[in-house]
């Protein structure tokens, strides 16, 4: 089944790079060359976001809530190690569209063959500290002795197939950042099909509980890093992947480098912060341990979709800053802010209304579905909040500039979240207090971003670094 759609696609995919190189995402209707690109990824962040939560489905219906605790409790440490070369990588991303934009095919070329080598080295390096440092960290975070075993297995297992997980999430980025998000869908639609089958497998058949459904995520990931380095192979002659060539070219990785490193070192102080609440959370015992889990499955999804605009306008910032054309960077952002608005104050609406009914495809625990509940009240009216950051951080950092957008971030999110925290929570003693610390630092972040981004010094800045 994936070969017949990578033949396909391969053939699609060809055409649709032609279309890119002229100029398609520089010249045509904004909001259509946006809706164009923002459907695939939110598709395929569907399916992404389905990974992890046909786990935490399975698990918290079929093993147990420790079953469910300890699936979620990991999530956090999880995207601490891999968030931060994630995030490096994303300086690649920027960098290829820049030069596709620009149509610098030499540049484009040896920039691919960097960002696969900075995914397998970096994949190296988290598959030797997940593994190892996996008991202590978790440890260090409160998690509970009957969660613990569970815990460590799971989290042992994804960081034994990070590979996969890293090659893919790379060679996404390329294809993305050349124009095409579709075959990346695809591929994951079909990888994802593969992951719950063998997540029933698994857990209903054979009974491997969490370690099942850790296997089965790996298996998927890898399935689907094997088709896109492919699918890399098969590009335009100019700038296709070529095996004997990965290896790092060092003007090509120092301004990778200079985008990337503020975005990971971002990726990972967002997740601190957050290890930080889900310590607090796990003081409270495993019900609010499991309803924090549930519910932010439940957010996973609003999360998906602003991602998906985050990526789309950094896509389209990025070939038209490439290209010259920095007028159209701004309008583009300002629609893309005005969709991506209109969408999350839909999904607030829906979460809020249908918040227990969903909570319940998690559990059947009547007191883990009222605490979820309780959380998805405090988080989904804020949402909107979180627009500003998420479509001005992606635009800016789309024309090169990275390190303004990542301070601000660290200081208004970060930084406030772990004040909040060490503050606040010990006079309100409540997990619902861990929930509010969320909206808080989301609007005195916004309001910052809003005033920079419209004094503009981000797009002079990003115009001295071409």
């Amino acid at each position: 089944m994936l070969c017949a759609v990578f033949a396909k696609e391969n053939h699609r995919g060809m055409k649709m790079m032609e279309q890119t190189r002229k100029n398609a995402i520089t010249e045509g209707v904004i909001w259509k060359q946006l809706l164009i690109f923002f459907f695939p990824i939110l598709i395929g962040s569907f399916f992404q976001q389905l990974y992890n939560t046909v786990d935490t489905v399975i698990v918290g219906r079929y093993v147990g809530k420790e079953a469910l605790a300890a699936v979620g409790t990991t999530g956090n440490l999880i995207n601490l190690l891999i968030g931060f070369f994630v995030g490096l990588s994303s300086g690649a991303s920027v960098v290829i569209s820049q030069y596709f934009g620009g149509q610098d095919f030499k540049k484009l070329n040896r920039s691919i063959h960097t960002a696969l080598a900075l995914a397998l080295a970096g994949s190296a390096v988290l598959t030797l500290i997940g593994f190892f440092a996996a008991r202590p960290a978790l440890r260090l975070i409160r998690v509970p002795e009957e969660v613990l075993p569970q815990a460590l297995t799971y989290i042992r297992i994804i960081f034994l197939g990070v590979t996969g997980a890293m090659l893919y999430n790379i060679g996404t980025g390329i294809l993305r950042a050349l124009g095409d998000s579709r075959f990346p869908l695809y591929v994951l639609i079909v990888c994802c099909v593969i992951n719950i089958v063998l997540d029933l497998l698994f857990v209903m058949a054979f009974h491997w509980d969490v370690m099942g459904v850790a296997l089965a995520t790996t298996i998927a990931q890898f399935v689907s890093a094997v088709v896109i380095v492919l699918k890399l192979m098969r590009l335009d002659d100019s700038y296709r992947l070529e095996i004997p060539k990965i290896r790092f070219h060092p003007a090509i990785l120092k301004n990778i480098i200079r985008i990337g490193i503020p975005a990971g070192i971002q990726s990972v102080l967002y997740s601190v912060s957050n290890l930080v609440v889900q310590s607090a959370i796990n003081a409270f015992g495993t019900n609010t341990i499991a309803a924090w889990s549930a519910i932010s499955r439940v957010d996973g999804f609003v999360w998906m979709v602003l991602g998906a605009f985050g990526v789309s306008i950094t896509t389209f910032a990025g070939q038209n800053f490439g290209a010259g054309k920095y007028d159209r960077v701004l309008k583009g952002t300002n629609v893309c802010l005005l969709m991506s608005q209109g969408t999350i104050i839909l999904l607030s609406v829906i979460e809020i209304i249908f918040a227990a009914p969903i909570l319940r495809f998690f559990t059947n625990d009547e007191a883990v579905v009222s605490l979820g509940t309780k959380f998805a009240m405090i988080w989904a009216p804020a949402y909107m909040l979180y627009v500003f950051i998420e479509i001005y951080s992606a635009a800016i950092r789309g024309t090169g500039e990275a390190l303004i957008p990542t301070v601000i971030t660290l200081v208004g999110v970060c930084g406030l979240r772990l004040l909040w925290v060490f503050a606040v929570v010990p006079f309100w003693h409540e997990p619902q207090a861990l929930a509010a610390c969320y909206p808080v630092t989301w609007g005195v972040t916004a309001v910052i971003f809003i005033i920079y981004y419209w004094r503009k010094r981000w797009l002079r800045r990003g115009m001295n670094h071409q």
